[in-house]
């Protein structure tokens, strides 16, 4: 900064930056602090929807959850490949887990065997997010629930 004068008050340098100041800290936050998820079966393969809370997060959705770290966040539970669809007019992605459910809903002995809970055992994938460029709900939400319940 610059400063006018004795006792002026001081002059923002139009080449240095505010937001230095505030820069961006990267922070992992779980996958259900922006996004609600949606899961069933078709045969073997397990279909996983996740659907952002704010359309301005979806960009996050899109850099942060692809089908590899999907595939990494259930491990040995994914036999096969995993398929990412993008879907910007809904502001989701979808996921095809293939043989994922032991052989299927008649087939299989998994307890769930129609992948009902890859969804929510998918939210617990951690993302990174940046401040307020990010994620527009994050500390608006703080600690509480998506309903704003503890």
């Amino acid at each position: 900064m610059k400063r006018k004068g004795r006792g002026a008050a001081p002059i923002r340098d139009r080449n240095s930056s505010r937001r230095g100041r505030f820069a961006r800290v990267p922070q992992k936050v779980p996958l259900s602090r922006i996004a609600h998820t949606r899961s069933g079966d078709k045969g073997d393969t397990c279909n996983i929807g996740v659907i952002a809370h704010d359309e301005r997060d979806y960009p996050v959705l899109v850099r942060e959850v692809t089908a590899e770290r999907v595939r990494q966040h259930f491990g040995e539970l994914v036999k096969g490949p995993v398929e990412r669809f993008e879907l910007p007019n809904l502001g989701a992605l979808n996921f095809l887990l293939h043989q994922a459910l032991g052989g299927g809903g008649t087939v299989s002995l998994r307890t769930d065997a129609q992948g009902k809970t890859f969804g929510a055992a998918l939210l617990g994938l951690e993302i990174d997010v940046e401040r307020a460029e990010d994620v527009k709900n994050l500390y608006q939400m703080g600690e509480a629930g998506w309903n704003g319940t503890r």
